[in-house]
């Protein structure tokens, strides 16, 4: 698995996430493609220095526009504008979910529908740039699960299309209340915006969690400056790291067998639930999912005085037992939550994108105790391809074991 850790402490930003992309190798190419897919080309200009904060070193990246931007740039014809481009579905997927969510909290704070939203700020050209860029060099990194620390957001006012405006940020504010997302303090820090909408937005989208990092194998650092002076280094680092269990990781024998399985730590959460519907169950379901379960699943059960109820089970890493808790107490009728540690034995596992003839497919590899692999395709990618073709699954499927089958089997 391709894991990214965001640490985070002086903010987000897009140009600074950009920035820390390019300092990790990304090509500048997987940036300007997708770009002038949607005819930007020729109408920017990435400055990119290295220079140094608090005598640490890093990348600071800004984007100058060639041209006079408009004035506002509304939802509806931006939005018209990423879905006629020719992107890569997962792209214009990732870049319409984080423009969509940044309307969705401009229209919220603003009092009006989603549709009548006029982007300033976000609707520029470098907004664009940055947005674009950030999702299509963690899809070009394979990045897999994106833990992102929490970010302060600042205090005191920041000026705008829309005047002075306090901080944080009205739209800051707004995603980090409705995706339920914990802002750090901004205490003993000058007054000023650390957090923008956009860096909140794009790691409101992509972080799996937020909080500190897992036990992990640190492969490669970026480090992406922010402009402004402060009393400390104004950074962020997004490195590129390997999960502690998984084959090759420093500390993957410790806990392990002697047949090369791992032992991983979980904590189970369980409630019985006989007062919701079944698609309330399913919502309740998806946002634990959502906010860093591992899996989910219900089974049917027979409570008191002879009622049907359901029994759903949750498992999540042991530190995200508060967070899960909370989303239980906001989306479920339940009044009480069960809690249990537990193992579980995995084998070693690594993924990997296969090229086929119908497009890319990931792959995920399981090492078997007599050193065999086993190779199962991602579900969601032949859903993507066959009906983005017109294909079935299985003819989907079909094409994959081909492909396996001509790269020798073996990742």
């Amino acid at each position: 698995m391709t894991l990214a850790l965001l640490d985070c402490p002086t903010g987000l930003a897009g140009n600074m996430l950009l920035a820390a992309l390019l300092d990790l190798g990304l090509p500048p190419e997987v940036i300007a493609a997708p770009l002038a897919a949607l005819g930007l080309e020729g109408r920017y200009r990435l400055r990119i220095e290295e220079r140094r904060s608090a005598g640490l070193r890093g990348l600071h990246l800004a984007v100058e526009a060639l041209e006079p931007q408009p004035h506002h740039r509304p939802w509806g014809a931006l939005r018209g504008q990423l879905q006629a481009a020719p992107l890569e579905p997962a792209l214009q997927q990732r870049v319409l979910e984080v423009f969509g969510l940044l309307a969705e909290a401009e229209a919220a704070v603003h009092g009006h529908a989603a549709e009548a939203v006029e982007f300033h700020e976000v609707g520029a050209i470098d907004a664009l740039v940055d947005i674009v860029g950030v999702c299509a060099g963690l899809l070009h990194l394979g990045v897999e699960q994106l833990v992102c620390g929490v970010p302060p957001a600042g205090h005191g006012r920041v000026v705008t299309a829309h005047g002075a405006l306090p901080l944080p940020a009205p739209a800051v504010l707004e995603i980090a209340r409705s995706r339920g997302l914990p802002l750090a303090s901004s205490e003993g820090f000058p007054a000023g915006e650390l957090t923008t909408p956009t860096g909140m937005a794009l790691a409101a989208c992509w972080a799996d969690r937020f909080g500190p990092s897992p036990a992990a194998l640190p492969l490669r650092v970026g480090v992406g400056l922010g402009s402004r002076e402060l009393d400390r280094a104004n950074l962020l680092r997004l490195t590129l790291a390997r999960p502690l269990g998984e084959a090759g990781a420093e500390g993957a024998i410790e806990g392990g067998s002697e047949w090369g399985e791992v032992r991983e730590a979980l904590l189970q959460q369980q409630a019985q639930i006989d007062d919701a519907t079944a698609e309330d169950l399913a919502y309740l379901a998806e946002a634990l999912r959502r906010d860093g379960a591992l899996e989910v699943f219900s089974q049917p059960v027979a409570m008191k005085k002879g009622r049907t109820g359901t029994l759903m089970t949750a498992l999540m890493p042991p530190e995200l037992g508060p967070r899960l808790r909370r989303v239980w107490w906001r989306h479920g009728t339940t009044l009480g939550v069960r809690e249990q540690r537990q193992d579980r034995w995995i084998l070693p596992r690594q993924s990997e994108t296969l090229a086929t003839r119908l497009g890319p497919v990931r792959i995920k590899w399981a090492t078997l105790p007599d050193g065999r692999r086993r190779a199962k395709a991602e579900h969601a990618d032949l859903v993507e391809l066959a009906g983005r073709l017109g294909r079935s699954i299985e003819e989907v499927r079909d094409e994959v074991r081909r492909a396996l089958a001509a790269d020798g089997g073996a990742p």
